[in-house]
């Protein structure tokens, strides 16, 4: 199995800290220019896609194999080229479990057989901005920072009171540090387009711009 994957470095860890089949092998590329010129491999993975703005068009009539994209504001639909998306916020690279959509049934198997020498298992996902998980995370993030305007507690109680509550492995603000405000602003305020409740705290768009 042969990847190219253009990665910064955080990702790159992520990405190996499951390890690899011993019979995959990763090309990291370096730039975007460079993705057009990848060949002879079975799959391409553009994890700072979001990052690049660039036309995908050539995506149509891309000879190498399978196509993963980090895009959690953009579905397939917009994206307007072939390819899967995965989730590839700070944090979730690292999982054993990959959150992707994809748009053509056919294409699933394969992309399942990719992902298995990086050591992921897959949950496919409706093609919706955020997918599900990161709808839901961004929401509690939100929530915690309405509840902090609100002075009812401190970061630090509130981080302890969900990790406490609800067993989860991180607190929400712990959670927005890793994943980083501006990413979380990006969702939420392209999901309040739509649906209003998504609409971010005044805080966390204060402190998203500091």
């Amino acid at each position: 199995m042969r990847l190219a994957i253009l990665a910064n470095r955080e990702q790159k860890d992520e990405i190996l800290s499951l390890g690899i089949s011993d019979d995959c092998r990763i090309y990291w590329l370096k730039s975007v220019e460079e993705i057009y010129k990848v060949s002879a491999v079975d799959a391409l993975f553009d994890m700072l896609f979001e990052e690049n703005k660039y036309d995908t068009s050539g995506f149509k009539s891309f000879s190498a194999g399978t196509v993963f994209v980090n895009s959690v504001n953009k579905t397939i639909e917009e994206i307007a080229a072939p390819v899967i998306r995965i989730n590839g916020w700070p944090g979730f690279l690292q999982r054993s479990l990959a959150e992707v959509a994809c748009g053509d049934n056919t294409k699933k198997e394969a992309a399942e057989k990719i992902l298995s020498h990086l050591n992921k298992r897959t949950e496919w996902v409706p093609d919706i901005k955020g997918f599900i998980s990161l709808r839901i995370i961004s929401m509690i993030i939100n929530e915690a920072y309405f509840t902090l305007e609100e002075n009812v507690s401190t970061k630090d109680e509130i981080d302890i009171a969900m990790k406490l509550g609800t067993n989860y492995p991180y607190g929400p603000f712990e959670w927005a540090k890793k994943i980083g405000l501006k990413n979380i602003v990006s969702l939420l305020t392209e999901l309040s387009l739509s649906e209003k409740r998504y609409q971010p705290a005044g805080l966390l768009l204060k402190e998203a711009m500091e």
